[in-house]
Formats: C-alpha cells, structure tokens, sequence
C-alpha cells in the first residue's frame, strides 16, 4: 500500500532486547537513532522497560520501511512484532527525531483506565486493542513531554 508524498506513514513495533540496555547503551542508540532519522525525516519516540522496546516511527514511507528493516536485521532485538503500520495525516510526534522516556516501575496499581503493562498485546489478540494501546502510548508520551521535571 502506498500513498500520497505528503503523506506520512507509521509504524509502531515491541521487540525484546537480546541483552539489558544500561543507561549508556541507551543513550548511544539515541544518539545513533536521532543523527539518523534527522537525516531521513523521521521522527518518533521510543520506550524501554525490563528489555522490552515500544517504538514508533513516522515519516516518509521509503523512509520508515527501510529504517524498519535495518531494526529487524539489528542482532540487539528480538522477537520484533509490527503492532501498527499505517498512513495517517499528521505525525504525532514532529518535535522528536526520537523522543524517549525511561519507565520506572510505579508503586500501587494504574489509575483507573489506565493501562500499566502492554503484556496483552503480546497475545495476537484484538488488533483494535493494539491500536488503542498504541495511541494511549503516543497520548501519555506527549503529556509526559510537556511536564516539568
């Protein structure tokens, strides 16, 4: 499926990570991952958690499908899943070549509808379940990015 050049294309992924990321190696793939999708107008965000990676990429289709399998071949991740892949209007993250937010693990349960854990989507459920989670995801990653620290 293509579409028109003006517009963009997403694709959001889970992989596992073949070995624990410190806090350096983390910050060397942003580096890496920000000079690169600078440079091919993508942007993004990205979430690490317990060796587990939620990402999403968007921008120009060529773009994003290539960067797409560059991950796929990279030996840092495992089990890689495509959740989303679709062509949309606007980019929601268009300030961030890749935006990225560390995930501690919180004391208590989440707040009423809210979701603490993406474990369901893991099981080839409900797609639209994939969709949802994935836009709480974008929705809580920009909020947070408005925050003071």
């Amino acid at each position: 499926m293509t579409a028109a050049d003006d517009t963009v294309f997403s694709v959001v992924y889970s992989s596992t990570a073949t070995e624990p990321f410190t806090d350096d190696a983390l910050g060397e793939l942003l580096q890496q991952c920000r000079s690169a999708n600078a440079q091919r107008d993508i942007t993004g965000m990205l979430l690490y958690r317990n060796g587990r990676f939620i990402q999403i990429l968007e921008g120009p289709e060529q773009a994003v499908r290539e960067t797409m399998g560059k991950i796929e071949r990279d030996p840092r991740h495992d089990h890689l899943r495509v959740l989303i892949d679709e062509f949309t209007e606007d980019r929601n993250f268009a300030e961030w070549t890749m935006g990225y937010e560390p995930i501690v693990t919180s004391e208590g349960d989440a707040p009423e509808g809210f979701r603490d854990t993406f474990d369901d989507l893991e099981s080839h459920g409900d797609p639209s379940a994939t969709l949802r989670a994935a836009r709480e995801l974008s929705l809580w990653f920009r909020v947070r990015a408005n925050q003071p620290n």
